[in-house]
């Protein structure tokens, strides 16, 4: 099994997880939810002497997307995203950066099925279609290392708000006890914001 190793880098103005999923054999990187602040990103990579290959991001809101332009630019590599986030993405108004002041919006390289993987630095990721935070909302999981990347989907003992364009509590509900509450109760769960979790514990605890 190649040995992955998460890097958490609170972004943003409202301190996004930017997570940096590093194979140590390899060297290869793939960067989750790229918040803002891309020089950080870029000064952290640089440190770590890491090879990014891919961008995937849970959703398309503006406080995930922020540093996505520039990491393309500078690495070229492929911006992945759940199809039905498409519109989002690129509607700086459902987004919300053009509440913000400075509208902001991407186009992805690579849309996801529910379910589907890719494998990428040595990691099989799975794409899990986790709508109710927004319409195209997901979750990534790694199945091998018993992590779960869950965006603004699960939260430690909470979930996204569903108050937002597209976002609706009645699939987010349905999202997490279909998707993600019957993953293995041992799996680590990577929040979009605050500190980890684990499935075992949202299932007891979480009043959602």
């Amino acid at each position: 099994m190649q040995k992955m190793r998460i890097v958490t880098m609170q972004l943003g103005m409202l301190a996004t997880n930017c997570y940096l999923v590093i194979n140590e054999e390899t060297g290869e990187l793939v960067i989750i939810d790229p918040a803002g602040e891309a020089d950080r990103i870029l000064a952290r990579v640089r440190q770590m002497k890491a090879r990014p290959v891919a961008v995937l991001l849970t959703h398309g809101h503006f406080d995930h997307i922020g540093a996505v332009a520039s990491l393309q630019k500078t690495y070229s590599i492929p911006v992945c995203a759940m199809a039905e986030e498409q519109e989002l993405l690129q509607d700086a108004q459902k987004n919300l950066s053009g509440l913000y002041g400075k509208p902001v919006t991407v186009q992805a390289d690579r849309f996801f099925r529910d379910k589907e993987t890719v494998q990428l630095a040595g990691f099989l990721f799975q794409a899990l279609y986790t709508p109710g935070h927004t319409v195209g909302g997901c979750c990534y999981y790694c199945a091998e290392e018993q992590v779960l990347f869950s965006g603004d989907t699960l939260f430690h003992g909470s979930v996204g708000r569903t108050d937002f364009p597209t976002g609706s509590m009645g699939m987010l509900h349905d999202s997490i006890h279909r998707k993600l509450f019957v993953l293995p109760t041992e799996t680590t769960v990577y929040p979009g914001h605050g500190e980890t979790t684990d499935i075992a514990y949202e299932k007891r605890y979480n009043p959602y």
